[in-house]
């Protein structure tokens, strides 16, 4: 059996939010079970990583400069536009080739027991296969289509081969989707293990709280970067029309100033950790991010998803298909189709009952802590 004694465990994510945030409770839970625990991406995901008060293994650029150097080599947009060839070229083409150096050289001090990478990361794994360490996939949101994680792990293979590493599958898949929400045609594959999914938060930062009106809340969250204020102002508008409160959340890339809406009916707040927001929301309006997918579902508030690209149509069909909100694909994300939404999400009980009843089922997955121990006491 491994020992249980300063184990180090290595964290690895593609350098977005969307993708960090899902790792940090695991990674926190191992640190408090006093092991060991370093967090590898870019040096720009730095403030993120300190505020956690883990360890940070800087590598390879941050989004901007990779989605330029896949339209550089491909002409496509993996974001507004995935496919299967687009989104495995950014994952395990170009981002291997511009960050795996620098991961190797960072990690070149930090022989992990265990590498726990997220599902669209591929660096990890690539250190893991250098140092033979198992690999531990966190996967947020429901499962990706197999034409995509397929297209995804032949690309890799190319830069281990490239590099002379072996192809090792991962030991275990942490799954944070609650199984209700699953298609028919999935199956449990070798390794499976849930994990509860957490909503972001910041240990001991003071929590923000909300005014309290009596009026129904609906939060708006475009999450990081999908908050356009030009494609999100008329729907801002169009929302204040209704006796609600309307809070929007920012992400990193606008300003309040920028959006063309009554200040006396919509109120702005920063990027604020989910856990803080959801208190007292009744719908939660957005792009369908599998972080703020997961975090209405857990608090049990119902959605309304007006997916933008990259995974979130995947969300939005799931969400639409077990009844727990509402998915607006486009060109159907008018203001008119958002207003009729809304109204419908707060005055149907059945989208509130079955958030609530997926809000439980949540609730009863084994948490980050009894995740770290089945996998720390793993031979």
């Amino acid at each position: 059996m491994r020992t249980l004694i300063n184990m180090r465990i290595l964290f690895s994510s593609v350098p977005q939010h969307g993708h960090l945030l899902p790792l940090l409770p695991l990674a926190r839970a191992f640190k408090d079970r006093g092991h060991e625990v370093a967090v590898l991406t870019a040096a720009g995901m730095a403030p993120v990583v300190a505020a956690q008060g883990l360890d940070l293994r800087p590598a390879g650029p941050l989004p901007d400069a990779l989605f330029a150097e896949v339209a550089r080599r491909t002409g496509a947009d993996p974001a507004g536009a995935p496919t299967p060839d687009s989104v495995a070229e950014f994952f395990a083409g170009t981002r291997i080739d511009l960050t795996a150096d620098e991961a190797l050289a960072a990690t070149a001090g930090f022989k992990a027991d265990l590498v726990v990478a997220e599902l669209c990361d591929y660096v990890g794994p690539l250190v893991a296969a250098a140092q033979g360490t198992p690999v531990a996939t966190l996967a947020f949101g429901p499962p990706l289509p197999p034409v995509f994680t397929e297209a995804m792990d032949g690309m890799a293979r190319t830069r281990h081969d490239a590099r002379g590493l072996p192809w090792q599958p991962r030991q275990w898949l942490l799954d944070t989707w609650p199984a209700s929400m699953r298609a028919d045609e999935w199956q449990q594959p070798e390794g499976w293990l849930p994990l509860r999914p957490e909503a972001f938060r910041v240990p001991g930062q003071e929590r923000v709280a909300l005014p309290v009106s009596g009026r129904p809340r609906v939060l708006v969250t475009f999450g990081t970067w999908f908050s356009d204020p030009a494609k999100l102002s008329p729907l801002l508008r169009a929302l204040s029309t209704l006796d609600v409160d309307v809070v929007v959340t920012l992400g990193l890339a606008a300003k309040p100033e920028e959006f063309d809406v009554d200040r006396e009916r919509v109120a702005f707040v920063g990027f604020t950790p989910m856990e803080d927001l959801l208190d007292g929301v009744d719908v939660v309006v957005t792009h369908g991010g599998a972080g703020t997918t997961a975090a209405a579902l857990m608090k049990g508030v119902p959605l309304v998803v007006l997916p933008q690209g990259a995974d979130q149509f995947f969300q939005a069909e799931r969400v639409a298909a077990a009844d727990a909100g509402i998915a607006l694909d486009p060109p159907a994300q008018t203001p008119e189709n958002l207003l009729t939404a809304v109204r419908t999400v707060l005055e149907d009980v059945r989208f509130r009952e079955n958030v609530t009843t997926i809000a439980k089922e949540i609730a009863a997955m084994p948490d980050a802590n009894e995740v770290a121990a089945v996998l720390e006491a793993a031979p």
